[in-house]
């Protein structure tokens, strides 16, 4: 069995003493399997495909549906088959340790397979595997590690399952309020779903973890966006990820026949929030910077033809890496709300569902990355992330750090969602040479 300070040295993923192909030729045994981490991603896809369907018809893999209980009943199989015992918290996360010392705090890392409705196969997915094949190439090159190495599997990261997103990740960094076990969703309150996955709502405060839980977080994940691709750049540093905040917005106005009401007596529900859509877009235009405003969620009723709509209700979203721009933003957007009520004579109530708060990546954390991608001669950049993800969350216990790599298209959430599977082994291993780096410094 070699040490990691041994293996380092042949790899150079610390000190960077050897040029990039050293590790290639000097240290095969530290690769990830690329054909295995294929054949897991591909025998995943199975669990949420449409019937008939292949892997380019994505997965439907909502959190606590059928999909996502015989997906994490794979998945727990898999960490089994490498010789690792996985650990359900009360929230529903699967974790798995292997090796270090016991005196130290483990190195976390790890990724989501839950999926929105008509999801690809790449997002969460590719992070989650590649954290088991870490510890694999690990297992199987005889390194030996100071700090014990985590994988995790985050229940519940995307937002359609009782609106939420980052749910389960949200409750081990300890966003838990009253009353939250027993919010409805398809009939279903959040309290069974956990216990739907194997977790337990009624010791829920003992998924809390608290500051210093872990060493550090890592976490690979697909771009979801097109820079990296539009550059040919195959590796992302992220530099930090924007905050987000929500708001349900509810509109006032009065349902009326819409053959006999004048124009200028109407109080059009359905205008108003028309109205408000085109100011969030103008907002988020009118400032520099990267900020973006979305309305992505509009109902209306009574939602006949001929009746004018009396009632609207819709979601706004804002996203910064600056949480002051975040609340400019909401206090402009209330100010148009205010003034479009008065221009079309209804009544506009806004509150501010949920938020994310913008989390910086370590510095250190962003250095190990750059080391590894650079010892295997990879090119990378540093840019931001303007998808919310779990480590958001976890930033708050430790120093968190992300990878990307780049989405084809820069599509995600779509069946056409797609990374080469070149470009998720070169992300695995990528997060390999950062974990090993960082293990190796003690501290980031």
């Amino acid at each position: 069995m070699i040490s990691r300070r041994s293996f380092l040295s042949l790899a150079g993923a610390s000190a960077l003493a050897f040029p990039a192909t050293a590790w290639a030729r000097q240290a095969p045994r530290s690769a990830v399997n690329a054909a295995r981490l294929r054949n897991r991603l591909e025998r995943l896809s199975t669990h949420g495909r449409p019937p008939g369907g292949t892997f380019a018809d994505g997965v439907t893999r909502v959190a606590y549906s059928v999909a996502d209980l015989t997906a994490r009943a794979f998945m727990i199989d898999e960490i089994k088959s490498a010789d690792i015992v996985p650990r359900i918290d009360a929230a529903g996360n699967i974790f798995a340790r292997y090796g270090g010392q016991p005196d130290q705090p483990a190195i976390l890392f790890g990724s989501h397979i839950d999926s929105v409705p008509g999801g690809g196969n790449f997002d969460g997915d590719l992070g989650t595997f590649a954290a088991l094949e870490v510890i694999q190439a690990v297992q199987a090159a005889k390194i030996q590690t100071r700090h014990p190495l985590e994988m995790v599997l985050w229940a519940h990261e995307e937002s359609t399952a009782f609106g939420i997103g980052t749910a389960a990740s949200r409750i081990v960094a300890g966003d838990l309020k009253a009353g939250d076990m027993d919010r409805v969703w398809n009939g279903m309150t959040r309290g069974n779903a956990i216990r739907r996955i194997a977790g337990n709502p009624d010791q829920i405060e003992t998924a809390v973890r608290g500051k210093g839980a872990w060493h550090s977080y890592l976490e690979l994940h697909i771009e979801q966006g097109g820079t990296l691709d539009r550059a040919g750049t195959p590796i992302g540093i992220v530099e930090g990820i924007v905050g987000i905040h929500r708001y349900d917005v509810v509109i006032e106005g009065m349902a009326n026949h819409a053959g006999t009401t004048p124009m200028g007596e109407r109080q059009d529900a359905l205008v108003a929030a028309s109205a408000l859509t085109l100011a969030v877009r103008d907002l988020a235009r009118a400032r520099q910077g990267q900020q973006v405003g979305t309305v992505g969620r509009l109902s209306v009723e009574p939602n006949s033809p001929n009746v004018i709509p009396g009632r609207a209700m819709l979601s706004v979203e804002f996203r910064d890496l600056s949480e002051a721009v975040l609340r400019e933003l909401g206090e402009a957007l209330r100010a148009r709300a205010a003034a479009i009520a008065g221009e079309t004579r209804t009544a506009i109530t806004l509150e501010l569902a949920t938020t994310n708060p913008p989390a910086p990546a370590h510095s250190g954390v962003q250095e190990a990355i750059g080391q590894a991608a650079q010892a295997i001669g990879l090119p990378s950049r540093k840019l931001p992330s303007g998808a919310g993800h779990d480590a958001q969350m976890i930033a708050a216990l430790c120093p968190m750090g992300m990878i990307f790599v780049p989405s084809v298209g820069g599509i995600s959430h779509s069946p056409r969602e797609l990374t080469s599977w070149d470009d998720c082994a070169r992300g695995a291993n990528t997060l390999l040479g950062a974990v090993l780096a960082i293990d190796g410094r003690g501290s980031v």
